[in-house]
């Protein structure tokens, strides 16, 4: 089985859809299925590439397959974005600080 990435599985809508309606819900795949005009087999697929990334994990119940969000594996997402936020939030900050300066030389003037 190839490893999968988190940003690999969530960089598809379908699969964000999925990860949103079993983070809400446990479900059998008949059900999730029965929220998209895909096919079963192309459902299937994507809860396979959510489950080899750990954000899904599958729980056999009797002849039933059930879903379940994992979401502890966003966490990589986050602490990702996290950096690009705090990069920004001091851009931000170093611009504000500027402008602010540039209008108090313009009310000296």
């Amino acid at each position: 089985m190839m490893r999968r990435d988190v940003f690999q599985a969530i960089a598809d809508p379908t699969r964000r859809e999925i990860l949103d309606l079993v983070a809400r819900q446990s479900m059998n795949l008949n059900m999730v299925a029965e929220h998209f005009q895909i096919s079963r087999p192309a459902i299937s697929k994507h809860v396979r590439i959510l489950t080899e990334c750990g954000l899904i994990t599958i729980r056999q119940e009797g002849r039933e397959r059930h879903c379940k969000a994992n979401l502890r594996q966003l966490k990589e997402v986050s602490e990702w974005i996290e950096q690009y936020r705090e990069f920004w939030t001091r851009k931000l900050d170093a611009l504000n600080v500027f402008l602010q300066k540039e209008k108090q030389k313009k009310k000296k003037q």
